[in-house]
């Protein structure tokens, strides 16, 4: 006992040489915040964030996990963040929704999230100048892509600024922990198609109740005893609800993108991506050829989608990622080639990928 009271003696000197650290820390950050006043900087650099929680990782020599030291991190660059300035950043709400979860891991739990009911709601605040930044989701790895976002994105003149990746787990929330008594489940549509194959097999008799999203969902499961819902658990936490069942999506590695949009450009990091539009003449070969400047220069293609153009009958608007960033020489040249033969295109950013 004499050795565990040493070793938690030691712990106390620890915590307080952190805690000590943490606020000289927070000092330089306020003296950051009043240069950039005074410069007319940005208080949000995400490249520069970027740079520092690479640094690091690379420098943990363990035994501390890299996976912990990122979420620590993140929170000490958002606390400090705040004491430049409050960061405001408009999401597709209510709160404890996935797109809640993935703007909390970008900027952390000292931004000011405020959620918005609508993803043009999402875009509309940001343009309008109340909201520096924006998240919503873009695609998830069961169910696709998400329309309503792409036809924002075509609207609109903000731009992408980084994407978050986020692993999504969906778990079957009641009042009470019995699955026999479920009569109605409750859950955004999306979240629904995601765990088909489990509702088909464990409650094929229950009435599938689409609603405007997971958090929502929650919430009304929380005043009907009959009634559950597919959420997240941190919406199970928010509306004190058990889980019933927990991981029912129906492919274990289901994971959703989401988008931070925003008025300026980002810089290049060296580890970019970027995501564009464009439609193109209805000719003999001429996606191989809008293709074709790509392939000659090595760029990667991450992703390619098509969806009507709702202009005209049979007109196609195609959705791109490339690896690599709209400044790149090679990259802004395939770009120019491929624009010469469409009849539109926009780049919608260029980005930090999030791996």
């Amino acid at each position: 006992m004499s050795e565990i009271e040493d070793l938690r003696n030691r712990i106390d000197e620890l915590d307080a040489r952190v805690l000590a650290l943490l606020n000289e820390r927070a000092k330089t950050a306020v003296r950051i915040g009043e240069v950039k006043r005074e410069t007319g900087a940005e208080t949000y650099a995400p490249v520069r964030e970027n740079e520092v929680f690479g640094k690091i990782e690379r420098s943990n020599a363990g035994p501390f996990p890299a996976a912990g030291l990122r979420a620590v991190f993140r929170e000490i660059v958002s606390a400090c963040r705040s004491l430049e300035k409050p960061l405001r950043v408009a999401y597709l709400g209510p709160e404890a929704t996935f797109t809640h979860l993935a703007c909390l891991r970008r900027f952390g739990s000292s931004v000011e999230a405020v959620p918005v009911e609508t993803i043009p709601g999402v875009f509309k605040e940001v343009e309008r100048g109340g909201m520096e930044f924006g998240v919503v989701p873009v695609e998830n790895s069961t169910e696709g892509v998400i329309n309503y976002t792409v036809d924002s994105l075509i609207e609109s003149d903000l731009k992408i600024t980084s994407e978050i990746l986020l692993d999504v787990s969906q778990h079957l929330l009641s009042a009470e922990r019995n699955l026999s008594r479920v009569k109605k489940v409750y859950s955004h549509p999306q979240a629904v198609a995601q765990c088909r194959g489990w509702l088909d097999k464990n409650l094929p008799r229950v009435e599938i109740v689409e609603v405007s999203s997971t958090a929502k969902a929650a919430e009304m499961a929380a005043k009907d005893p009959e009634a559950a819902a597919i959420a997240s658990e941190a919406a199970a936490t928010l509306y004190r609800l058990e889980i019933v069942e927990p991981k029912i999506e129906d492919r274990p590695n289901n994971q959703t993108r989401f988008l931070v949009i925003g008025k300026k450009e980002t810089p290049r990091t060296g580890r970019d991506k970027t995501s564009l539009v464009f439609s193109i003449k209805d000719r003999p070969g001429a996606l191989y050829k809008m293709l074709e400047p790509f392939a000659h220069r090595g760029i990667n293609l991450t992703r390619l989608d098509a969806r009507p153009s709702k202009q005209r009958t049979w007109e196609y608007l195609f959705f791109m990622d490339l690896a690599g960033h709209v400044e790149d020489s090679a990259v802004k040249e395939a770009i120019a080639s491929l624009e010469a033969g469409c009849l539109f295109l926009k780049v919608l950013g260029s980005y930090p990928a999030d791996l």
